[in-house]
């Protein structure tokens, strides 16, 4: 028989209704350079996204776990997702559980997912949980596909600004050293400045260099530390349009994961840690905290969420509590995620409504700046040349 790994014989064995003495593998030369490309492959969100719908609806038509497994890695279209999805398989038919066997690839499977699929399992709604899964992953990326978008066109304008400001201080500047040489100390103060920072660049460019990367790296390692990380969120939160912006972000993310959660039978308590880790920022989700925490000794949700006003508005907290008293908190919640959304979409064309005449102002003030010191000896050039 030819299957993936020896589990997938036996399966298929047991599924014809014969039970083998002993199975022994042998690998084939063409087998093993399929295996060798398939290491060299990468499974992409689209084929974990498409892995989650599929194997919620084959296990919402009757089919075994194990079996709808096999059936995923038999039929993906990518080498790299059908090895995973066999790998996967083998964890399972080994006696662990589906969410332990994910866990083991953090980078495809985040906490949030894993977290999402235990309780599917230990709540015997695994088919439910994983179809919320696969629609709350979708619009994730739709927004997150949104924040994307709005950002773009400001770093263009600010990479063209950076990239015209090299070429007047390398290629243009130098070209009037030697006219201005002549006038010595009759140039204009900012000619001068703007000469000097250009010879500056231009002999000490390699350096330069240097200390930007070394910044870079630098600054990721602090972001990739806590310390770093918490103060980056506290600028970003404290910036009048971004920190909105953020905390928007945060309350759709939160809004939708506790909404299709509770919909899905998951208890409150578990719920809210599961979407305390979708909040995406550490300072908002420390603030949760403290409302779980006052939700386990007995307090309203929508008392104990008030605490955090950052995150949660008054409006927001006076509709969580009047869905608490009418039964109605999941479809509350996913309603509101969908209008902050729409929200979040206007707040982010605003931003870049008002980021655009920024940066063209910003640019034209630099360029400007330049190509007026530059042109300043000329208009004087007769009174120097006296």
């Amino acid at each position: 028989m030819t299957a993936a790994n020896r589990a997938m014989v036996l399966d298929q064995l047991v599924e014809k209704q014969l039970y083998p003495v002993s199975v022994n593998e042998h690998r084939k030369t063409s087998a093993t350079k399929e295996s060798v490309s398939l290491r060299s492959g990468r499974v992409s969100r689209a084929n974990v996204e498409a892995f989650t719908r599929e194997l919620a609806n084959l296990l919402a038509a009757g089919v075994p776990l194990a079996r709808a497994l096999i059936i995923l890695s038999r039929e993906a279209s990518n080498p790299a997702a059908r090895k995973q999805w066999a790998a996967i398989h083998d964890q399972v038919a080994e006696g662990m559980s589906l969410a332990d066997a994910l866990a083991r690839w953090p980078k495809l499977f985040p906490p949030v997912y894993v977290a999402m699929v235990r309780a599917g399992e230990t709540g015997g709604f695994l088919d439910l949980v994983l179809g919320q899964i696969a629609q709350f992953r979708s619009r994730e990326q739709e927004l997150k596909g949104k924040v994307k978008a709005a950002v773009v066109y400001p770093i263009i304008l600010a990479v063209l600004a950076t990239m015209i400001l090299i070429f007047l201080l390398t290629y243009f500047i130098p070209r009037f050293s030697s006219i201005f040489a002549e006038f010595g100390e009759s140039l204009p103060m900012l000619t001068r400045a703007i000469v000097a920072t250009s010879q500056i660049i231009l002999k000490y460019w390699m350096i330069l260099l240097a200390v930007i990367v070394l910044s870079l790296v630098a600054l990721r390692r602090i972001l990739a530390q806590d310390e770093g990380r918490l103060a980056l969120e506290k600028i970003l939160l404290r910036c009048p349009l971004v920190g909105i912006g953020v905390s928007r972000f945060a309350l759709v993310r939160f809004s939708r994961m506790l909404g299709t959660l509770a919909g899905s039978g998951v208890p409150l308590i578990t719920a809210l840690r599961v979407a305390k880790e979708a909040i995406g920022n550490q300072i908002l989700a420390n603030a949760v905290n403290h409302g779980i925490e006052k939700v386990q000794r007995g307090a309203s949700l929508g008392r104990s969420l008030a605490e955090c006003p950052q995150l949660f508005p008054a409006s927001v907290i006076e509709m969580i509590s009047v869905a608490e008293e009418t039964g109605k908190l999941d479809e509350e919640l996913v309603r509101l995620a969908g209008a902050y959304e729409e929200e979040l979409d206007r707040h982010l064309r605003l931003m870049v409504a008002l980021a655009e005449p920024a940066l063209l102002f910003i640019m034209a003030a630099i360029v400007g700046t330049v190509v007026i010191g530059m042109l300043l000896p000329i208009f004087n050039l007769q009174e120097l040349i006296r």
